[in-house]
C-alpha cells in the first residue's frame, strides 16, 4: 500500500495506519484457532485465485505465518478478520490449526471501509466487485457517490463509472466476471437507449470479440435507428476531436455523452438513469434549485 496519503480521503491514513503499524513490543500477537475466526462480512472480494491462495499454502505449511493477521472480537462469537483473509484461508488449505493475530477495536464503519481499502490499495478487486464495495458504503452508511469518493479519495465521476455497472442485466455481469467482457466495453452498452438490447449486443462483442471502439460504433448505429425508425445503417465515424469530447465528458460525468455535430454547430446528449442521477449531474454542474 504505497502512498496511500496520496490517494486516500480524510480520515483514512489513521485508519490504515492504526491497522499496519504492528509493534511485536506493544501489541499482543496472539496464536488463535481457526476455528474462531471468521471473514469481515463487509468483505467486496467475492472470489480468490486458487493457484496463487495454494502457492500461500504451501508456503505457510513449509514456513508459517510471518505477518499476523489483524481481528476484532464478534459480537456474536469468536473473531472477525479486519485484514489478512488470504492468510486465514492458505492457513487452512495447509491444515493449520491456529494463525497468528492481534485484536484490533474497530467499529463497523472502520470494518467496511478497510474492507473495501484493503483491496482497493492492492488492486484485488474486479470491476463488478468494486461497484458492490461502493454500492455498499452508500446504503449501509447512508453516503452519497460525493462522500463515497470523498473518503476514498477517488473523483464522483469514477464512482458514478463504477455503480453504472450494477444496472447491468444479470448475464451480462457474469460475461464481466468471466472476464469475456472488459469495463470499457460494458460502459459502451450502458449507451444503448434500448436497454433491452444490452443482452444481445453483449454476446455479439463476446462472439465476434469486437473492440470497445467497433463497440461504440454500433450502438451509436442503434441509437440512431431507434430516433429516426430505420433500419441501423454503417455511419461514418466521427473525427477524433469529437470523439475525444466525449471520453472526457463521459468521465467528467460518470454516463453516456454523445456529441452532434453538422455544419459546425450542434449539440450534446447527456445521459441520466434516474431523477437522483440527474441531481448528480446538476450538482457537478453546479446548478442548484432554491427549494420550494
Amino acid at each position: 500500500m504505497k502512498n496511500k496519503g496520496k490517494s486516500l480521503g480524510k480520515g483514512i491514513d489513521a485508519l490504515f495506519q492504526e491497522l499496519e503499524e504492528v509493534d511485536v513490543k506493544k501489541d499482543e500477537v496472539l496464536e488463535l484457532s481457526l476455528n474462531e475466526l471468521r471473514p469481515n462480512p463487509y468483505q467486496p472480494r467475492k472470489t480468490f485465485d486458487e493457484v496463487s491462495l495454494q502457492e500461500l499454502a504451501n508456503s505457510i505449511e513449509q514456513s508459517g505465518v510471518f505477518q499476523p493477521i489483524i481481528v476484532r472480537k464478534s459480537a456474536v462469537k469468536g473473531y472477525e478478520i479486519i485484514a489478512g483473509e488470504r492468510r486465514f484461508r492458505a492457513s487452512k488449505l495447509a491444515q493449520r490449526e491456529t494463525i497468528p493475530a492481534i485484536i484490533r477495536d474497530f467499529d463497523e464503519e472502520a470494518m467496511m471501509q478497510v474492507a473495501v481499502l484493503e483491496n482497493l490499495q492492492r488492486e484485488d478487486l474486479n470491476p463488478l466487485e468494486e461497484a458492490e464495495a461502493y454500492d455498499m458504503l452508500m446504503k449501509n452508511l447512508k453516503l452519497t457517490q460525493a462522500e463515497v469518493a470523498e473518503r476514498l479519495g477517488k473523483s464522483r465521476p469514477y464512482i458514478a463509472n463504477y455503480l453504472r455497472l450494477l444496472s447491468l442485466p444479470q448475464l451480462v455481469k457474469e460475461m464481466m466476471q468471466d472476464e469475456r467482457l472488459s469495463m470499457g466495453q460494458a460502459r459502451t452498452l450502458l449507451g444503448l437507449k434500448n436497454k433491452e438490447q444490452i443482452l444481445k449486443l453483449a454476446n455479439r462483442c463476446v462472439k465476434e470479440n469486437l473492440t470497445v471502439r467497433q463497440l461504440e460504433q454500433l450502438v451509436s448505429t442503434m441509437n440512431e435507428s431507434k430516433d429516426k425508425k430505420k433500419v441501423p445503417r454503417i455511419v461514418k465515424e466521427k473525427p477524433y476531436y469529437l470523439r475525444e469530447s466525449e471520453d472526457r465528458l463521459m468521465d467528467k460525468f460518470g454516463t453516456s455523452v454523445e456529441i452532434q455535430e453538422k455544419e459546425g454547430k450542434g449539440k450534446i446528449e447527456i445521459e441520466y438513469l434516474s431523477q437522483s442521477d440527474l441531481t448528480r449531474i446538476l450538482d457537478i454542474l453546479d446548478i442548484h434549485f432554491d427549494e420550494a
